[in-house]
């Protein structure tokens, strides 16, 4: 198959998914089946990109006839090609999971294509090979995301919704501020003519380089939710149905913190001793800040949203570091991280499906009611929480050893004990909705039929399949490492970037 249907179609097939299931408007049928085959081709494409990546590095193509740096490119890395695999995995257990667990009238008036439409952004920001489409895709994104928010139009939807949307639009504004900046000072916006030139450092304005990288930093940090921007998302991410913010959760503030690696291995790195004590700062205050606001709720949802802004920590701790294995260890954070959040909101929807709600106080003895639940619970928990051999255990493992190398002694003893923490909420989630005895007087008598039951049985089904996923990387864990490693070493060293993008261009 060639570089550019590879690099093209993890585009043109949601794209193409998200047109056709607008032909079927109000036939949530047909749109549900055109949807499962986009996402079943959608995975199969990723799947097919990693395996031509894992052979040659990296490939790239042009859009059009003008060749790089002038034209529209697509370029494809390990980073690129694992990120956009751990999407199509959980894309394709959200899918299973809306089918029987969400509304028919959000399936009819726009879910499907919505989600198609977000996956090509997603697609759009891990494959752009320049920094204008990357604020275009992210545009995508944002738009996509805040249609989904507000699907249903309930008053708390809207309300998370337009903090959601308010928030992001300023960050958009940092975004094409620091564009312009960077277009200015270089006349490019090729991200790999951009990491030439940089690393050339000819007449380098060392100080608006520098101004530009803080308002990228700021920009997509508001995106990713780190500390102190991370405000909105816990406002925003528990209003809308399970079968949305599950996969806006596990996988949007990770695409933020895709391109800020992604940015400041290939673009900003002259400003070292500045930006990565910033990041370990921000790093640090984003893990405690989370784990504590985690701590403190009584929501099933917000605890595992505050659960994301804890994570995204060490996935920038990573960054702060900047050494080969602290990347990888970012990068398989990732991964497990995409994977293990999305499978803990599809838990806490399976759980408000048999109860009707999400509030710990109303909930009890789920253990006992549903134990294959609780067990799915359990494991994923754990993985969360950093517990070997599990997958957490392993990205944690790569950072705190990355960390010791590096002699960052106390962002490694914080990233231990916000692990710690992050063990006791879980711990508090398996108390009070799994283990305590069920409320005698429940706010609201639920009546199950059969019916109800069964469609309730189907929603286990993307669960198990994403727990074997995170068994699979956490028991295996050995190809993922290498991957990570591997992926590390090509952002650390863009010879292999560059001259796949350029050729003989420079």
């Amino acid at each position: 198959m060639s570089a550019h249907l590879l690099l093209v179609l993890p585009l043109l097939v949601p794209l193409c998914g998200a047109i056709v299931c607008l032909l079927f408007w109000r036939l949530e049928r047909w749109q549900a089946l055109v949807s499962g085959f986009t996402q079943i081709t959608w995975l199969g494409s990723t799947i097919f990109l990693l395996k031509r990546i894992i052979t040659d590095k990296a490939i790239s193509t042009q859009i059009g006839s003008w060749s790089a740096p002038f034209g529209i490119t697509l370029v494809a890395d390990t980073f690129s090609a694992l990120v956009l695999l751990a999407a199509a995995l959980v894309g394709l257990a959200v899918f299973l999971f809306s089918v029987y667990g969400l509304d028919k009238s959000r399936q009819r008036y726009g879910y499907f294509p919505l989600m198609l439409f977000l996956q090509v952004g997603v697609g759009g920001v891990c494959l752009t090979g320049d920094l204008f489409n990357l604020y275009v895709w992210f545009e995508v994104i944002l738009i996509c995301c805040f249609a989904l928010l507000s699907l249903g139009g309930t008053k708390p939807q809207l309300e998370g919704a337009l903090k959601y949307v308010t928030i992001n639009f300023i960050a958009s504004g940092l975004l094409l501020t620091g564009i312009g900046v960077v277009y200015s000072l270089f006349g490019a916006l090729n991200l790999a003519e951009l990491a030439l030139i940089v690393r050339e450092g000819t007449h380098l304005n060392l100080p608006l380089l520098s101004m530009a990288s803080v308002f990228f930093l700021t920009g997509f940090g508001i995106k990713a939710a780190i500390f102190p921007m991370f405000f909105w998302l816990p406002a925003s991410y528990h209003t809308s149905p399970i079968a949305i913010s599950a996969f806006i959760a596990g996988l949007i503030t990770k695409v933020g913190i895709y391109t800020l690696i992604r940015l400041f291995t290939l673009v900003f790195i002259t400003d070292q001793t500045f930006m990565m004590p910033l990041m370990a700062i921000l790093s640090g205050a984003t893990m405690v800040v989370g784990v504590i606001g985690a701590a403190a709720q009584n929501d099933f949802r917000r605890i595992l949203s505050f659960h994301i802004i804890s994570q995204i920590g060490y996935m920038l701790m990573g960054l702060a570091i900047y050494t080969p294995l602290a990347i990888a260890g970012s990068i398989f954070f990732i991964i497990h991280n995409i994977l293990v959040k999305t499978n803990l909101f599809l838990v806490s929807g399976v759980v408000a499906q048999y109860h009707r709600t999400f509030q710990l106080p109303r909930l009890g003895g789920v253990y006992l009611q549903q134990p294959f639940i609780a067990l799915l619970f359990f494991v994923s928990a754990l993985s969360l929480a950093g517990t070997p051999p599990l997958s957490g255990f392993w990205g944690k493992f790569m950072l705190a050893k990355a960390g010791f190398e590096a002699g960052n002694y106390l962002l490694v003893t914080t990233s231990l004990g916000v692990s710690l923490v992050t063990l006791f909420s879980m711990t508090k989630i398996w108390n009070e909705v799994f283990w305590k005895s069920k409320p005698r007087k429940p706010s609201t008598s639920i009546l199950l039929t059969q019916s109800d039951r069964l469609r309730i049985a189907l929603l286990y089904v993307p669960v198990v399949f994403l727990l074997c996923c995170i068994l699979a990387i956490g028991v295996y864990a050995g190809p993922l490492i290498e991957l990570a490693m591997r992926a590390s070493q090509d952002l650390l060293h863009i010879e292999t970037y560059t001259d796949t993008v350029l050729g003989k261009a420079r």
